[in-house]
């Protein structure tokens, strides 16, 4: 049976299932700007399921509740501001005042998944098959957290064979990148999911021949040309394995608990 669609329902509250995701994450870890938490709804509710997606959407609410489903856990924060009214002017809107009406509570994990031990970019250099990979940018000197990762591949790949294995590795349609060198060897590779282009000297630093991220900019890919190769995989493609792990940590910790990989998201990038 494939897990990870729905089994058995294990009865508890939803905050138990949220304090198992804060024991991996802590809300703690996240960066400033964030709104890692409880976006709406009620952590005392009792939990029947939870629907994993990157972004809430009206559609996706009503996907958890026509599976029985009152837990959605988010990637990306459904509020990052104070809302002053909900009158559907915008998605956000809508989909918190859909999630009201519907009785399903949202939780986000953001950038506190972003940095925490195990978090986004661990997963994304255990998926390339990365060895000795370490935190690219710690959140303090030395710590074991913090955002990125760079690590070492098992043999040296040139650049046409190390965009195939990221473009397997993430499903990527396409990837923007800056033009490598004729004779480029890969053998040290950092990367950071979603919008982390801030983070191009301390790859460098670090001695990796390509940098892999997302929303990189044409000035970015310029200025960084010389030194490093730089690969733009997709802000949804590089961060949608956060969905795999809010899977195992939830199911490792409850494995009869009802978890739902959402059917209805898309990429909202189309690639043309």
């Amino acid at each position: 049976m494939d897990r990870r669609s729905l089994f058995f329902i294990y009865h508890m509250k939803i905050k138990e299932i949220i304090a198992e995701l804060e024991r991996h994450a802590p809300s703690s870890l996240q960066e400033s700007y964030d709104n890692t938490g409880y976006q709406c709804g009620d952590p005392e509710a009792e939990a029947t399921g939870a629907l994993l997606c990157m972004d809430v959407t009206e559609e996706i609410v009503r996907e958890a509740q026509e599976h029985g489903l009152n837990l959605i856990v988010s990637h990306h924060p459904l509020l990052f501001r104070g809302v002053k009214a909900v009158i559907g002017r915008n998605r956000p809107e809508r989909a918190l005042a859909e999630a009201i009406r519907r009785g399903v509570t949202v939780y986000s994990s953001h950038t506190a998944m972003d940095s925490t031990r195990g978090g986004v970019s661990a997963r994304m250099a255990r998926n390339l098959g990365l060895k000795n990979a370490r935190v690219l940018a710690p959140s303090t000197p030395g710590a074991d957290t913090g955002l990125g990762m760079v690590g070492d591949l098992e043999a040296d790949m040139t650049a046409g064979e190390f965009a195939a294995l990221v473009k397997r590795t993430f499903g990527c349609e396409v990837l923007r990148a800056s033009h490598p060198a004729e004779d480029l060897k890969i053998k040290r590779v950092a990367l950071c999911g979603g919008s982390a282009a801030e983070f191009v000297p301390e790859a460098i630093a670090a001695g990796a021949q390509v940098y892999v991220t997302a929303d990189v900019k044409l000035n970015q890919f310029l200025d960084h040309a010389p030194d490093i190769w730089l690969i733009d995989a997709g802000h949804f493609e590089t961060e949608e394995c956060t969905k795999q792990i809010f899977f195992d940590v939830i199911s490792e910790k409850f494995p009869n608990f009802a978890l739902r990989y959402s059917t209805k998201e898309k990429n909202p990038v189309l690639y043309l």
